[in-house]
């Protein structure tokens, strides 16, 4: 008998999806095509399917979903730090110089609409309304169609503020592989989201009983409060966000705990709504292709060469009680002793580090270095706050520096690891990727109520994340004591770069609320011909080029503008 074969929008072919389950990894192709779609066993296998085509097969992770989704949307932020160059396709999405035919670009597309496809599949074949158990998988697969033309509206479609009229992504709501609609429009897209996501969450159960690994009504409620919030729906936003901290089955993980989160295996997580659960052992044949490898160098494995940005480290380094810097790991170069030695560092006209080495001299209790064989002290003086400042003369400027422990660094560029995608069960690169976290609904509401003028409301959501964070007294913000120069939304945009730094929102965050990306610091996007250092919101390369190979398959699709 014939058997089944995944239908998706261009002419290429099609891997089978394996589930993925801990019970079973069977391939579509095992079975016919007859029980696939009129059995609830063979629905939920090719819904299991979707999971492990997104998650990745375990074959080539530079060809997974989440892997390629990462890059495109955390590489683009000032939250990282590229060390030198490389011939791989994330550099031209890094540095905005973005590239049609990109294998990034062009798997993100492709994974995106094969999933797409499977769940239009699913949704055709399966009857609502028989069992609570086919309604949960209906709605899983409502749910991830909606999550997919959300990723893809924001990646290939200008900001929703920007207009609603912008050509989005093709909307393909059935499983016709004749069928090969054009671009719909950004508004179009994200109303199909939501009709999407508002079904899912009326189909499923507040967390799956399989566990967060799959979809719920909390991860369909969870990215209701996201995709509103994109839109400027703030109190729908608001309504939403809070349905999933007051009603759902979330708790934030303690301060002692957080430091962990991404050691632990989802379902043991309690922040967790959902999250792309990867397999210990068996999920880990690439480590070094894996997302936490091009961040980290961990029990031998990892190309550790994007490293935490300066802004970021100035961030999160304003307050050392801060247990959010524990996902930076900086690679300390000791001595043949074993003893830290220090460097006066400085970012120089050229957005290049300079370190000069230095050393305390007793006699005079105070920093000093080499020049030129004459012996010149680090100037001292005490700050607005009291801190002590350091400085140094810089051919007759006076140059502020940062006093810290000598560093490995690579090309320059100190390495400062992180860890926020490793080490998942013991395994060095192992990680699950989180598409939803209870911290990131408080935050949700925090810029909704914001925007709204609530201002009370919003530092009350930012003091939670901030206290689970291990800040107290005047590190909580209040009415009376906020920065001179800054409003609450700032506040609310500063704390959500803190908290969600290397989950894949902080390219979206920037340029959906008509901000600037500034990355005028250290990195490699600094260097070549016509570097791009500020990024306007209407910048065209704020979004991707629809990949090339999809446009030559299929002519009715419109590319986004060069310039």
């Amino acid at each position: 008998m014939k058997k089944y074969r995944k239908l998706f929008i261009t002419l290429l072919s099609v891997a089978f999806m394996m589930a993925a389950c801990e019970l079973d990894y069977v391939p579509y192709d095992a079975i016919e095509e007859d029980e696939v779609f009129t059995s609830e066993s063979g629905l939920q296998t090719a819904t299991y399917g979707n999971y492990a085509y997104l998650k990745g097969q375990g074959v080539d992770d530079n060809y997974s979903w989440y892997n390629n989704w990462h890059r495109l949307c955390e590489y683009p932020g000032d939250n990282v730090s590229l060390s030198g160059t490389t011939t791989d396709p994330l550099f031209y999405t890094y540095n905005y110089k973005n590239s049609e035919t990109s294998y990034r670009v062009r798997e993100t597309w492709r994974a995106s609409y094969k999933v797409i496809v499977s769940c239009n599949k699913i949704i055709e074949n399966a009857e609502e309304g028989v069992t609570p158990e086919m309604d949960q998988l209906i709605g899983e697969n409502y749910y991830l169609r909606g999550l997919l033309y959300f990723q893809l509206v924001n990646l290939f479609g200008r900001p929703y503020d920007q207009g609603t009229g912008n050509l989005g992504v093709p909307i393909k709501l059935d499983s016709d592989k004749e069928n090969l609609p054009a671009r719909n429009t950004v508004g179009e897209v994200y109303e199909q989201v939501l009709d999407d996501l508002d079904k899912a969450s009326t189909l499923m159960t507040w967390e799956s009983s399989k566990g967060n690994v799959y979809a719920s009504k909390g991860a369909a409620l969870a990215m209701l409060a996201r995709v509103n919030l994109y839109m400027g729906n703030n109190i729908d936003a608001i309504e939403f966000a809070t349905d999933v901290i007051t009603d759902g089955p979330y708790q934030l993980l303690s301060t002692q705990d957080f430091p962990k989160y991404p050691t632990f295996a989802p379902e043991n997580n309690s922040e967790t709504i959902f999250a792309l659960k990867s397999l210990k052992d068996k999920d880990y044949t690439h480590g070094w292709y894996s997302v936490g490898a091009m961040y980290a160098h961990v029990e031998g494995t990892g190309w550790g060469e994007m490293y935490a940005s300066k802004p970021y480290l100035d961030l999160v380094n304003r307050h050392p009680e801060d247990v959010r810097s524990e996902f930076i790991s900086p690679q300390y170069n000791l001595n043949s002793e074993g003893e830290k030695e220090y460097w006066a560092t400085y970012v120089d006209d050229a957005y290049q580090y300079v370190m000069i080495d230095i050393e305390w001299d007793d006699t005079a209790s105070q920093w000093s270095y080499d020049e030129d064989g004459t012996t010149v002290y680090v100037d001292e003086e005490t700050g607005p706050g009291g801190e002590t400042l350091y400085s140094v003369d810089v051919d007759g400027t006076k140059t502020y520096v940062e006093i810290m422990p000598r560093m490995y660094d690579r090309r320059g560029y100190p390495k400062w690891y992180i860890t926020k995608c490793s080490g998942q069960e013991g395994q060095a690169q192992l990680w699950s990727p989180v598409i939803s976290r209870l911290a990131e609904m408080y935050l949700i509401r925090a810029e909704a109520n914001a925007k709204e003028n609530y201002d009370q409301l919003a530092l009350d959501d930012i003091n939670i994340i901030r206290s689970r964070a291990g800040l107290s007294g005047d590190a909580l913000y209040t009415l009376t004591n906020i920065p001179a120069g800054k409003t609450v939304f700032d506040l609310v945009m500063e704390e959500r770069q803190l908290e969600l730094a290397w989950e894949g929102h902080r390219k979206f965050d920037v340029f959906r609320n008509g901000l600037t990306m500034d990355r005028r610091y250290p990195g490699t996007h600094t260097l070549g011909n016509d570097p791009i250092l500020v990024i306007p919101p209407d910048h065209p390369r704020v979004v991707e080029f629809i990949p090339e190979s999809e446009i030559l398959a299929q002519p009715n699709l419109e590319q986004n503008p060069v310039n």
